[in-house]
């Protein structure tokens, strides 16, 4: 059945009011908040879907709920007829669902606590003439209480198991739901409604990255979902917690968006995306120009594997535009059950279709000028009417990671500098890893930044020049340490006996889970 023209923008883990370092970010915040909203206006997003995390803790500072309010009072005046937001594990959901019948009058429909009634997690939305056109399963992060019961004596497997049931059951029950209401709607209406799903969760295999925040969902890291625990009644699913964009078991409708910006240095060169998700026949005019001539390519996406010599002459042109045009682009990467060759020729044809985008972005005063990578099709079925395209974001504060000695910290750093534009400047990690031991380390590496556009945030010496002058010292810092890795140094030092380690692990994991996860802001 044909399927009315509807765009939804996904985007999630946007941690507003994060430091690095102890840097305020705020500017880098409103800097993407302001990029989100025109690239909503531009590409003619009728529906922002924010798959969890929208603050960094559970009590977000009063610029942190500026910035999130001023944003919604302003998109809601857009063409964007509907946002609709999921809290995270970072999230107080108490305090998201507060104002929650407040934002409903500006279209903007937040769930932030697992719903009792799960008929309040699927929403039908309506577009400007009242015509239901998308079924949402606006479902948020699942606490360990919302989806199993603790029982003493549990053990680890146990735990496991219930928490993955009771995450199944949910969904599929928000499915059931779902789909009622999509048959109903298809014979009073007479065209296909798509059910979106959105998830905050830990994808078997995923992928992260050092320093990016991110945290394990459950104690003991269980909780992690496979792509078969959604139902395929899901046109598209939304999901939120990992920082790198990435599909879910190769599924191309199942996916992460990833963050809008580097949450550490590990994340300094990835090209960050939101995904645009298009329904019916898109009239939006800057995507179709790029669609047409990545019609052919999409078609071979999913059979990659059994047609590659029907692209071998598109292969063998991208292949010659990659040896010119090297791209740090983080496509939609890491099919987690497919081998690494079908991805690497995957990227190589897409960047060959894409190949014009960037001067079209040039060429339109609305789009960011301070792209290097072009808008991007991850996905495109013809019989569903359906496609997946990459918006990257631009980097609103530069980042960079810089290790070796120090020269080659040097060399490292003047490289950096010379690739910043006359305005830009770049925040640094320098990790020295030379054999010299350096005891003014800090001094060496300030002469190097004196005068240019760059400070430095951290520096980390690997040398544990202190354990030299005394066994028992070690380099480390509280700043250094995670809590995991400040209880193993306390059961070190308190000499704890090994059969006794894994029973207090466990305890320690429930206490630092349960203060994690505590809704300070519920009554």
């Amino acid at each position: 059945m044909p399927i009315k023209p509807l765009t939804i923008l996904h985007t999630s883990d946007w941690h507003l009011g994060r430091r690095l370092y102890g840097r305020m970010r705020y500017d880098e915040f409103e800097s993407f908040l302001d990029w989100l909203q025109d690239t909503i206006s531009l590409q003619k997003v009728d529906i922002l879907i924010v798959a969890g995390d929208i603050f960094d803790t559970m009590t977000p500072s009063n610029r942190a709920q500026a910035l999130y309010y001023e944003f919604l009072g302003k998109v809601s005046k857009s063409c964007c007829q509907h946002i609709v937001i999921v809290a995270g594990n970072h999230d107080s959901p108490t305090f998201l669902d507060a104002p929650s019948k407040v934002l409903k009058f500006l279209n903007v429909h937040v769930i932030g606590t697992a719903c009792e009634d799960l008929k309040d997690e699927v929403m039908v939305l309506d577009d400007v003439d009242g015509t239901p056109y998308c079924i949402i399963a606006a479902v948020p992060y699942l606490r360990d209480r919302d989806v199993r019961s603790s029982s003493a004596g549990e053990s680890a497997d146990s735990k496991d198991a219930n928490v993955i049931k009771g995450i199944r059951a949910h969904y599929d029950e928000v499915a059931s739901i779902a789909k009622a209401k999509q048959t109903q709607l298809i014979k009073l209406h007479q065209h296909r409604i798509p059910i979106i799903a959105t998830g905050h969760l830990f994808a078997a295999g995923g992928t992260t990255t050092d320093d990016d925040g991110v945290r394990e969902l459950y104690v003991g890291s269980l909780g992690k979902i496979s792509a078969d625990m959604f139902d395929e009644s899901f046109d598209y699913v939304a999901l939120g917690h990992l920082h790198v964009p990435q599909r879910v078991g190769g599924r191309e409708t199942i996916r992460y968006s990833g963050s809008p910006i580097a949450m550490g240095f590990g994340e300094a060169k990835q090209q960050k995306q939101v995904l645009l998700v298009q329904f019916g026949e898109i009239e939006n005019d800057v995507s179709n120009q790029e669609l047409a001539s990545n019609s052919t390519a999409e078609s071979i996406m999913p059979q990659l594997a059994n047609t590659v010599t029907t692209i071998e002459k598109s292969v063998e042109k991208a292949a010659k535009k990659v040896a010119s045009q090297a791209t740090e682009f983080m496509d939609d990467l890491f099919g987690f059950d497919e081998p690494l060759e079908n991805d690497e020729v995957a990227k190589t044809a897409d960047i060959e279709n894409t190949s014009d985008q960037q001067d079209q972005n040039q060429n339109n005063p609305s789009m960011p000028n301070n792209l290097d990578t072009p808008n991007k099709i991850l996905h495109r079925d013809n019989l569903t009417q359906m496609q997946v395209i990459s918006l990257p974001i631009p980097k609103f504060q530069k980042l960079a990671q810089v290790s070796g000695d120090l020269e080659c910290i040097n060399q490292a750093i003047d490289k950096v500098i010379q690739s910043l534009d006359a305005t830009e400047s770049v925040w640094l990690e320098i990790i020295y890893t030379g054999d010299e031991i350096i005891s003014e380390l800090r001094e060496h590496i300030q002469a190097m930044v004196d005068n240019l556009p760059c400070e430095v945030l951290k520096i980390k010496n690997t040398r544990t020049y202190n354990k030299v002058l005394n066994q028992q010292q070690i380099s480390e810092t509280l700043q250094d340490l995670n809590e995991e890795e400040v209880f193993e140094r306390c059961l070190i030092a308190h000499d704890i006996p090994d059969e006794q380690k894994l029973p207090l692990r466990d305890a320690y994991d429930q206490i630092v889970y349960n203060l994690r996860h505590e809704d300070t802001q519920a009554e």
